[in-house]
């Protein structure tokens, strides 16, 4: 029996297979159980640990007077070395890519001769 504003779910028979078989290949669950074990399973996958985090010291001020200074350099390469590279690869690829579905264009429109 369900308490009142209970809500019966059903669940995939992979998903859950710890518990109670129900009807016609269905697990039948309550959403307050199944909250219950997401809850767990989180609790399960944090690290304990008594040491302190790692601080991190803010860079946004630095990357933002980086970005906005007027200096010639369009702002996609603004990053330094990594955009650059990030970049030249993305144009080799965009312009091979549109060569080879050229390539197949022209080799589709153009059938092979019968001998």
């Amino acid at each position: 029996t369900l308490a009142q504003g209970q809500k019966v779910v059903p669940v995939p028979v992979l998903a859950l297979s710890f518990l109670v078989f129900g009807c016609r290949g269905w697990w039948v669950v309550t959403a307050k159980m199944l909250r219950n074990m997401l809850a767990l399973r989180q609790i399960a996958q944090r690290t304990i640990s008594t040491a302190s985090r790692r601080q991190f010291e803010n860079k946004v001020p630095e990357k933002q007077k980086l970005f906005q200074e007027d200096n010639g350099i369009p702002v996609h390469l603004k990053g330094g070395v990594a955009d650059a590279l990030l970049y030249r690869a993305t144009m080799i690829l965009t312009v091979g890519g549109t060569a080879y579905a050229i390539y197949l264009l022209a080799m589709a429109s153009f059938p092979k001769k019968q001998d």
